[in-house]
Formats: structure tokens, sequence, C-alpha cells
């Protein structure tokens, strides 16, 4: 599953392009609890056809009543964008389905540009970072590349939304942990790498869409070109695989890089490096192991879901707990669970 922007984008712009009407609605602001975050954004064709996501589905279906030809007193104006809200009394926020006290304002954006569109789509399937501004005035619309991520804006007279290029994954060896992981990253909208040199191991690799290199990892991370959009996941548990490659990627802006391993295995990794490779504990600050988050995970895909969610978090921002924390409180519930029992 690539990225859901890209997605929505590619498919207003190939409306626009056959001639069908089409609108792009973007969640602008956002008060109390809401379904989807500000910069979300969803497109509506003229027969109801829906790609994206702005709510729970309540919205959506109200989009399409109000504005395509599913429903008699549907129809799509042109002109100006609108602000439109949603959730502002009890009732509207229980009719549209959103959580208690939730209202959301969007920008509804009539027939946008396919030409535009075009080069932005064409520049994200690059891997370039967008910027697209939108007149509140008369729904002109303009691009720039972007050198950074950004917070979608809006004031009196434009939009502005930065668009990045899908967040991507490099595995370092392939197996059923790989396959797993793989699979919920390609669902949470990265694009997966898979690296392995050895033959034997790529043989019953099962996950298509993901791309496959047969070069050693170091020159897989090399070629890889880990950016800020990028994580590296080492999963081979051999040091002549997962040690320079890790270095490799830790000299890169990926936002993300760990390997696979027990609490010994990270050690002895960390003093290998710094014995044999002239690493410093400074120099390995960023080097994650063992990586997951601790739920007493033992079976691949419980493993691969516990990475996926230390992936996801550290993507996110959030502030994750130390696995001796959390391992302490779950030792501490089973004694008192046990005393209980007993």
């Amino acid at each position: 599953m690539e990225n859901l922007d890209v997605t929505v984008l590619r498919a207003l712009r190939d409306w626009r392009q056959s001639g069908r009407r089409a609108l792009l609605a973007t969640v602008v602001r956002t008060w109390g609890s809401s379904p989807r975050p500000v910069g979300s954004i969803m497109a509506l064709g003229e027969d109801g056809s829906v790609v994206g996501s702005v709510s729970g589905g309540c919205i959506e279906d109200d989009l399409v009543n109000r504005y395509s030809k599913v429903s008699a007193d549907g129809a799509m104006p042109s002109g100006a964008p609108v602000l439109v809200k949603y959730g502002i009394t009890a009732d509207e926020a229980h009719r549209f389905g959103l959580p208690c006290g939730g209202t959301l304002e969007l920008l509804l954006e009539f027939d946008p540009d396919a030409a535009s569109l075009q080069t932005l789509v064409a520049a994200l399937e690059k891997g370039r970072l967008m910027q697209r501004g939108v007149k509140l005035a008369d729904g002109a619309a303009r691009l720039a590349e972007a050198a950074a991520p950004a917070e979608l804006t809006i004031d009196d007279d434009e939009l502005v939304n930065t668009f990045g290029p899908e967040y991507r994954m490099l595995l370092i060896g392939a197996g059923q942990l790989a396959e797993y992981l793989a699979t919920m990253a390609k669902f949470s909208g990265f694009a997966v790498t898979l690296c392995d040199p050895r033959a034997e191991y790529r043989l019953t690799w099962g996950v298509p869409g993901v791309e496959i290199s047969t070069e050693m990892p170091d020159d897989a991370v090399l070629a890889f070109k880990p950016d800020r959009r990028s994580c590296v996941v080492a999963l081979t548990h051999d040091p002549k695989l997962d040690d320079l490659a890790l270095l490799e990627a830790l000299q890169t802006e990926a936002f993300y890089v760990g390997a696979i391993g027990s609490r010994r295995n990270a050690e002895a990794r960390r003093e290998r490096m710094i014995e044999h490779l002239d690493q410093t504990e400074e120099s390995l600050a960023r080097l994650r192991g063992p990586i997951g988050i601790f739920i007493g995970s033992k079976t691949p895909p419980e493993i691969a879901v516990s990475v996926m969610a230390e992936i996801l978090a550290v993507k996110n921002a959030v502030a994750l707990p130390p696995e001796t924390a959390v391992a302490v409180a779950k030792a501490l519930t089973d004694r008192l669970t046990t005393g209980l029992n007993a």
C-alpha cells in the first residue's frame, strides 16, 4: 500500500485529466477529538467515487450526498473554495459519528487544475517533498519544492499543505519475521525494500510489492540513500551482514535504525562495534536494540507488531517508556496477581 496522499492526488489527477468534475477536501482545523488529523485529504468524484478519508465515514457520506450525482439533490458547484464545519453541535457530532465534543473544518476545492495536479504527482513519485498553496479567493494553486516537512497552515488568504514522498523501510534479512514486518509496513504506507544476499533465504519470500536487493547489506544501504522518512531494520542476527549496514545507516538521516536480538546480543553488538569498528557510545547513540515495544511477544507475528509499533511511535514523535520500566511494571503486576490468586 503506497502513501495515501499520493493515492488520493493521483486519483484526483486522473479524474480531472479525463474531464470529470471532482473536489478535494482537506482537514484544516480540528477542535476536541477528531478521527483524522489536520492535513488529511480526500478526493470526491462527480459519480460519488471517494479516495482517502476525512472522518470515520459519515462525513464522507454527507459530502457524497451534497456534491455528487448519487443524490438527487447533490450538485458540485464551481468557483472559489469553501470552508465547511462538521460537529458544531452535540446532535451533529452524533449524526456524523464524531467523538464527543469533536469538531472539524474542511476546505473544499472544486475542480482543481489537472496540469498542476500532474506536476505535483510527478514530483512526489520522484521522491520530492512538495509544498502546495491554494488561494482561498479563487482556488489558484502554486507548487514549490519544500526543504523540510511542515504542518498545514491556513490564514485569510491561503492554505499551504506539504506533501512528502512515502515513508520507506529497508529490511536486512529475509525470513518469516521480515515477511510479517514488511506486510505491516506496507499497510502503514511504507515502501519496503528487502536486502538479502543469501539466495536460499530469498527462495520462500512471499510478500508482493517489495523491492528485492541481492547486494551486500552495507552496499544496499548506500544505494537506498536513507533520508528523514526512512528506517533501516536488521533482522539476520549475523554480524557479517548486520554490523556494517547498521553503521552505514547511522551516517544518514534515517529516523530509525535498529537490529533484532536479545539485550545480551545488543550489548555484544555495541562492544563489537566499539572494539573492532572504531565506534564510540556517542556514535552508536541512535542505534536501537533490542528493538520493539515490550509486549511479551514470542512469535514472529507478535514480534513484528512490537517492532512496527515502535517504528510508528518514533515516526510520530511519541515518547516511549524505557523497556526496563515496562518489564519491571509487568513483573510487579505478575507478582501481585500471583499473590492475589494464591
